[in-house]
């Protein structure tokens, strides 16, 4: 079948949001007397949600679920100070965007950060292309690998799986593309390895984004 939809990841994908989201956490972790992280090490952090992140950063034990509440509340705050420092999209994504939008394909994004979080960033960082959806995690969109988020987006468009190609760079991202039927395209330029991509159901990898074009 043609493909006639491209669904996107955000993070690590998209966009290199991996300093800012480490310089808010680290900030937040610093401030409660917890031990910070290396940049490099939020590339295993990241990509499930801002509790997931909060949880993944803190030493070994057993935290309550207010605790956990009140890191998330924070980490939200300095990121909402941080967002725009140093994110950046990666390099070849404005022309990979280009050049699907001139074939005619519909584009997507389906995030794991907040709803309103994912339109700010695509806005901000990628305002100059044209996307028929922008989706992130919100009270009635689960965060991934539940596929409902992208069967509501392709139910939304009237397209069956089979026309979408789905490009993320985790595991996470993979689950979630064959449990909706999509085909599975894994960004080796991300924040995951080629091989946790093949293993969790990377139909193709790429190390460009303009190799998308080719996948046509």
């Amino acid at each position: 079948m043609t493909y006639q939809a491209v669904l996107f990841d955000l993070d690590g994908t998209l966009l290199d949001t991996l300093e800012d989201l480490a310089d808010s956490m680290n900030a937040v972790l610093a401030a409660g007397g917890f031990p910070t992280h290396p940049t490099e090490a939020y590339k295993m952090f990241v990509g499930d949600g801002v509790a997931n992140l909060v949880r993944r950063t803190l030493p070994a034990g057993e935290y309550a679920d207010d605790e956990i509440k009140r890191l998330v509340a924070l980490m939200r705050e300095e990121y909402a100070r941080r967002w725009t420092n140093k994110t950046k999209p990666y390099d070849g994504i404005d022309e990979m965007l280009r050049a699907l939008a001139q074939r005619g394909l519909k584009l997507t994004v389906l995030s794991n950060k907040p709803d309103d979080y994912t339109k700010l960033c695509v806005e901000r960082f990628l305002g100059g292309h044209s996307f028929d959806i922008v989706q992130g995690v919100s009270d009635d969109v689960a965060p991934k690998p539940d596929p409902a988020g992208a069967k509501r987006i392709r139910e939304t468009l009237g397209l069956p799986p089979e026309a979408f190609l789905y490009l993320g760079d985790t595991n996470t991202d993979m689950q979630t593309a064959n449990a909706a039927g999509m085909y599975a395209v894994g960004a080796t330029w991300g924040f995951r390895t080629p091989d946790e991509l093949r293993q969790h159901g990377a139909k193709t990898l790429i190390d460009h984004p303009m190799e998308m074009v080719g996948l046509l």
